[in-house]
């Protein structure tokens, strides 16, 4: 299977359950995402920041531009399902409800979304909502890299603080592990949905579901769907890559060209973390991305019972809590400094090991010892013979 078939297939895996068109009697979508918001703890968040100077790369279908909630705040990268040959991308419905979730600025009234001050990075694999959908975009075949790994590399060279992946398939891929860890290490926070297969007859009759990957790689932090009681939502993928849950039933979104729906999945929660994770980076950016994951689980709300199940992970996303907790780890001391002949930091020097032999010291102190046990024998043999002459 060619990587750009593989995404093709992650992509409509996680939309199964997305969007239900609003009524024309719905009330103002700001007041429809409002539960979104006080399930987060958002509001409270934005007294610190709004994520400005951060950059979130959306790896998904290509962003619309023209959203008036997006507009002048997205980047278009370059097409990420082929290494070689460029063509146009057109704007997808996904794509697009995913950046604004994440960056909407609420012009007119409209969606906000959870840092509405971060930038967008649109870094497209496919389509998702056009009748060729289900063709094969051109790829490169002497590529050894997928499509998923590309837009990593891409995003960590370009300035992307927060990667976002509402995406997911079945199986890891060594390319895109390998630009996991590249991203990692060059400080980027990594962001995926862990999937919609919580009701498949494998996750009914094996009580977990099948690891979707990017989630499931080493460093990401996945994301479950919970409802607006703050349980795990039936469609969630359970398994150990859940770090931590948010919002994903009902979630308003936008829709192009233009209005809003509703939202049911995984993607939409792992977008929303991505948000709060700009938050995080916006406020101590210099904080490295398993110390962000650290943050959110740590403070998150509703914790299950055992501290963690893998249902919902550690709990709800509290925004407000993982930016106070982020302020608490930039105090930790992480590593010190070495340099020249301090292997091991700064500290007295141990002493130098002695040269190898016998010790002197117990050397004479053994010798002593016959010394004086000689004297004590011949001292009593001379009493004895006394004794007998």
């Amino acid at each position: 299977m060619h990587a750009g078939e593989r995404v093709l297939t992650a992509v409509r895996a996680l939309t199964a359950t997305l969007l239900v068109l609003l009524g024309p009697t719905a009330s103002p979508v700001r007041d429809e995402q409002q539960w979104v918001l006080d399930a987060l703890n958002v509001e409270q968040a934005w007294n610190v920041t709004k994520g400005k100077g951060v950059t979130v790369a959306v790896v998904d279908s290509a962003v619309d531009t023209g959203i008036r909630e997006l507009k002048g705040r997205v980047t278009a990268g370059p097409d990420m399902s082929s290494g070689a040959v460029a063509r146009e991308v057109r704007p997808g419905r996904h794509g697009t409800a995913m950046a604004a979730l994440i960056a909407g600025s609420g012009a007119d009234d409209g969606l906000i979304g959870v840092a509405p001050e971060s930038r967008i990075l649109s870094l497209p694999l496919a389509t998702d909502d056009e009748p060729d959908f289900d063709l094969v975009p051109p790829q490169d075949i002497q590529s050894p890299e997928s499509s998923l790994a590309r837009a990593l590399r891409y995003a960590a060279n370009h300035g992307a603080q927060v990667v976002s992946m509402s995406i997911g398939s079945y199986g890891p891929v060594r390319s895109e592990r390998e630009a996991v860890s590249y991203a990692l290490g060059k400080g980027v926070v990594l962001v995926a949905a862990v999937g919609n297969d919580g009701q498949t007859p494998y996750a009914k009759e094996k009580g977990t579901s099948f690891w979707s990957f990017p989630a499931g790689y080493s460093g990401v932090i996945g994301v479950a769907a919970t409802d607006k009681q703050g349980r795990k939502a039936t469609f969630s993928s359970d398994n150990l890559s859940v770090l931590v849950g948010a919002p994903g039933v009902e979630v308003p979104v936008v829709k192009r060209p233009k209005g809003y729906e509703l939202s049911d999945g995984t993607s939409s929660a792992a977008a929303l973390v991505a948000g709060v994770a700009a938050l995080i980076k916006s406020r101590y950016p210099q904080l490295p991305p398993e110390q962000v994951a650290q943050a959110l689980a740590s403070s998150a709300r509703g914790r299950p019972a055992a501290g963690y199940d893998d249902n919902t992970g550690f709990g709800v996303v509290d925004a407000a809590a993982a930016l106070n907790a982020a302020d608490r780890l930039t105090g930790q001391q992480r590593s010190v400094a070495a340099s020249g002949k301090e292997h091991f930091g700064q500290g007295e020097d141990s002493p130098v090991p002695t040269r190898p032999g016998p010790d002197p010291w117990r050397l004479w102190l053994y010798g002593g010892g016959v010394l004086v046990a000689l004297v004590t024998f011949c001292g009593a043999i001379i009493v004895l013979n006394q004794r007998k002459s």
